[in-house]
């Protein structure tokens, strides 16, 4: 029986792959077809070329949409290779890139579910390519899948791995929302401490503190003006990134804007975010304490998208692990309504810019526009029943 079992997954591997390989090549002729810009990229190709040129990062506007630097100064230490190719193979290179990342973001998604199957690696891989976070990203050349496979590789290594807590401090200094990843360490350290429990967490978290320190301070030493302008003044101007009630926004701050037809939901906002981000961080930290790891980072990344000041839709590629999860964990109808959302493409079927039409939404629009947050807060309601007290967890 043996024999045949390993026999039939050694046919049933090239056959995923092949798909995976089908579905990658179908994806990209249809982005070619929609002659997508990859404008981000092109943003950051530009935040390169300021800094080998020695120009001020954040007065630069690229593009045709005069786009302004918006990430850490470490980010365009990073973005300077980029400046050495042409457009054009910038912009397949960077395709090649996100189909890779892609496939290792699922690989370490199943790590962390418990299910890393090679086949199923490939076939979840062929599927998820398609959901809209995903084809944002690669629409317009984003790092999201970058940043997610840093956290997710530090976060699925064995406990007191002595690379644990690199990824999540280097994810941090390029984009500021992964810290919250440290943060939950941190928060699981003062809370297993005061119940008399030793575990990795205090040391996981003192190394992503480092990794982000030695990032930032070495962006400090090679671009002084421009990391004392961001961490005294760009770092608080979340208006730099878009207008808060943009379809595409779908944090908390974005619904609020939408729902109260206002460009500044201002104390709102704050107050929401901020129970947001005390009941998100108490329930990941419950998980990680029951030794549910994958609750706890979906729980974080969850929060993290939600209190945000933005979060654009590409910025919820975290819904791919978020359907395995839910999938392996046998809450199937959950997981098929999120896939649902996120394959849905509906927060583009209403108005949204030019012109600012998101202040103005119906009843209907506002639903439709507000589906990722709402998705997020319900899984925020999953994962605090799935780890309540006396529920049975599978160690990852």
């Amino acid at each position: 029986m043996t024999v045949i079992t390993s026999t039939a997954v050694h046919r049933r591997t090239p056959v995923a792959l092949g798909a995976c390989l089908l579905s990658f090549v179908a994806f990209w002729i249809a982005q070619r077809a929609a002659h997508v810009s990859m404008i981000d990229l092109m943003v950051y190709r530009a935040e390169g070329a300021t800094v080998r040129v020695g120009g001020d990062l954040y007065a630069l506007r690229a593009t045709a949409a005069q786009l302004p630097a918006t990430y850490p100064p470490f980010a365009a230490l990073l973005f300077t290779p980029l400046t050495l190719l042409d457009t054009g193979s910038l912009r397949t290179l960077a395709t090649a890139g996100n189909l890779a990342l892609l496939v290792a973001f699922v690989h370490l998604s199943l790590r962390l579910v418990g299910h890393a199957r090679v086949e199923t690696v490939w076939w979840a891989s062929a599927a998820a390519v398609w959901c809209e976070p995903v084809w944002t990203t690669l629409r317009y050349g984003q790092v999201n899948l970058l940043l997610a496979v840093l956290v997710l590789w530090d976060l699925t290594r064995r406990p007191g791995d002595r690379w644990a807590g690199v990824g999540i401090g280097v994810a941090a200094a390029v984009k500021l929302t992964p810290a919250l990843f440290a943060v939950l360490l941190l928060a699981t350290a003062v809370m297993a401490h005061a119940s008399g429990r030793k575990g990795p967490w205090l040391r996981h978290a003192r190394r992503a503190a480092a990794g982000f320190l030695w990032a930032t301070l070495l962006a400090a030493a090679v671009l002084p003006r421009d990391s004392w302008r961001f961490w005294t003044d760009v770092v608080f101007r979340a208006d730099r990134a878009g207008h808060a009630e943009e379809t595409a926004n779908q944090a908390l701050r974005g619904v609020l804007a939408r729902l109260l037809h206002t460009p500044d939901p201002g104390t709102l906002w704050a107050v929401a975010a901020a129970l947001v981000t005390a009941a998100g961080l108490a329930v990941a930290v419950r998980a990680e304490l029951r030794g549910d790891r994958a609750w706890a980072v979906a729980g974080c990344a969850v929060t993290a998208l939600l209190v945000s000041p933005v979060s654009w839709s590409h910025h919820w590629v975290w819904c791919v692990p978020l359907v395995l999860l839910l999938a392996v964990r046998d809450r199937r109808a959950a997981a098929a309504a999120t896939l649902l959302v996120f394959c849905s493409y509906a927060l583009w079927w209403v108005p949204h810019t030019p012109g600012r039409p998101e202040l103005h939404q119906s009843p209907a629009e506002f639903a439709l526009s507000g589906l990722y947050a709402a998705t997020g807060c319900l899984v925020l309601v999953i994962a605090a029943a799935s780890t309540r007290k006396g529920q049975a967890v599978t160690n990852e």
